[in-house]
């Protein structure tokens, strides 16, 4: 056993040279007769052992295509499809020289902040890394309020530390913190900590509550309204629980705005195969970036109460507001001001996340639910479904208790914070005019604002010669057109077919994240690829004569 950690700990090459020496004395003690070879039998490794033994044919595995759980199979997301893998691809071929005509690959297909070279809140990153390593509590290079902050969470923590398990629903102190966030967000609605839940990333909360939500055979399986265009999440959390899914379209000639009329015609034609019993709402909206008015969300709000829908608000990009005179209304805000018939009444889980507003800490994870009005005996099951995997990174319930508790204007880090705060807002905000700008500027392209969130989501015409190659190609027109603009400029986006669009419409989806001066290339290669490419496919088609 002590032979075999030392063998383990070696490196690779060591290994190999002793691999090969075995292999070199077995064959001698083979020739040197039976006894030997017998005895050496007892030690001989599986590589020596398949060296000389005959050829054998491999069984088939137990784990195949055939065997696979066919709801593996039926998820899609987009966002990280085929159009990234290409360029994925092309990135390493570029690195290994492969001529290109383009010099880099620029990702616009994710919202990944910092991987667009946004810079960290260096408040956030300060209490995080002095969780991570109490030592720098000495240190004058921290300010005091991030110190204080670090012990606050660090008490809260198993011995201390944030390398131990917390609460499956999170440390206790952090659900506090976002509680009094809350409740200065809705100007004083009341917040109890016991209805908050730290997840890993929103994406976990939404998952943890469709696999309460979705059960039934046949006609009374779960249906789950969601907007189309939809955040491709929804789909595939959709296909791998089985769920039906019910599609309802935001109208894109009202500026993505939800009609309630839509709703209700969605509504009762899904009566007829499935039971819906989830409404999903994205606001501000991913792809689309609109952001729902008031008046909307009290009709979702009345809509959900008179069919007795649980309501789903994914409300990451809440800071993300940049429209003029645009304003985020919080569901939770706008369901207490309809009166106590409907606050104490609506199921709502709300979803937020570390990963968009202006910190854009998306690889910490770190995310929160707050559920309203869940049946107690619900909550045990719930509790329970988020005790199988633990707890969520606590590294990201930290971050997560930063943003949610920000230094005050009294604080030393205030000021510092405050400025890089509205510097990434600012910065957005003008990179979302520009892009809509720049965008509708182009023949054949059309950008309805982007009010809030990081993306835009334009339509872009394609003419039917394009359509029909697309299809004798066995691939969606707008997957045509993204694959073609990666190939030619080296530009990744999302064709809109990976989001869902109305019959007939094309689309792709950007982020609005590049920095200023990669966007205006970005949208430069926009423009003149779409001005190409109408060219190519517009112009009658030549025959030989």
């Amino acid at each position: 056993m002590h032979r075999l950690r030392y063998l383990i700990n070696r490196p690779p090459v060591v290994l190999r040279q002793i691999e090969r020496s075995y292999l070199s004395q077995h064959a001698r003690l083979q020739s040197a007769g039976p006894a030997l070879h017998s005895g050496l039998k007892r030690f001989s490794t599986a590589e020596a052992t398949a060296e000389t033994a005959e050829p054998t044919r491999l069984r088939e595995r137990s784990l195949n295509m055939a065997t696979l759980n066919p709801q593996v199979k039926a998820v899609e997301y987009a966002v990280r499809g085929p159009i990234v893998i290409k360029a994925v691809d092309i990135e390493r071929r570029l690195q290994e020289g492969v001529k290109q005509p383009f010099t880099e690959v620029i990702k616009a297909n994710i919202g990944d902040a910092h991987a667009m070279g946004q810079q960290p809140i260096t408040f956030v990153r300060q209490v995080v890394a002095l969780c991570c390593f109490p030592e720098l509590m000495d240190s004058p290079a921290f300010p005091d309020d991030a110190k204080q902050r670090a012990q606050r969470i660090l008490q809260g923590c198993g011995g201390q530390s944030l390398g131990s398990y917390s609460a499956s629903q999170g440390v206790e102190c952090i659900r506090r913190d976002i509680a009094g966030y809350i409740e200065q967000r809705d100007l004083g609605v009341s917040a109890d900590w016991n209805n908050i839940y730290l997840t890993t990333g929103a994406s976990d909360g939404i998952m943890s509550i469709l696999k309460l939500l979705v059960s039934g055979r046949g006609s009374s399986r779960t249906g789950v309204m969601i907007p189309i265009p939809q955040y491709p999440l929804y789909s595939a959390a959709i296909s791998e629980l089985e769920a039906v899914q019910i599609n309802y379209y935001l109208d894109e000639a009202n500026c993505w705005a939800l009609d309630i009329g839509e709703l209700q015609r969605a509504y009762r034609a899904a009566k007829q195969h499935c039971q819906p019993r989830v409404l999903c709402i994205i606001n501000p909206g991913n792809p689309t970036g609109q952001l729902q008015s008031k008046k909307c969300v009290e009709e979702v709000l009345h809509f959900a109460y008179e069919e007795n829908l649980f309501v789903m608000a994914d409300e990451v990009y809440q800071d993300n507001v940049y429209a003029p005179g645009s304003q985020f209304h919080s569901f939770k805000k706008v369901l207490y001001e309809m009166g106590p018939e409907y606050f104490n009444n609506v199921e709502l889980a709300s979803f937020h996340s570390t990963s968009k507003g202006y910190t854009g800490e998306c690889g910490f994870r770190g995310g929160y639910m707050e559920v309203l009005n869940m049946d107690p005996d619900v909550t045990t099951q719930l509790v329970k479904l988020l005790s199988v995997r633990l707890c969520p990174p606590v590294s990201g319930q930290a971050a997560m208790d930063v943003i949610v508790n920000p230094p005050r204007v009294h604080e030393p880090s205030y000021a510092q914070f405050t400025k890089e705060k509205n510097s990434v807002l600012d910065a957005l905000a003008e990179k979302a005019k520009m892009t809509e700008e720049t965008l509708n500027s182009v023949p054949g392209i059309k950008c309805n604002p982007v009010q809030g969130a990081m993306y835009a989501f334009p339509q872009i015409f394609i003419p039917p010669r394009a359509i029909q190659e697309a299809q004798s190609l066995c691939m969606a027109p707008d997957m045509l057109y993204c694959l073609r603009l990666l190939e030619e400029t080296g530009i990744c986006v999302v064709p809109g077919s990976g989001f869902g669009q109305k019959e007939g419409t094309y689309h792709f989806r950007m982020t609005i994240l590049p920095r200023m001066e990669k966007l205006k290339i970005l949208l430069h290669k926009v423009k003149e690829f779409h001005i190409k490419f109408l060219e190519e496919y517009s112009a009658p088609e030549t025959t030989e004569h």
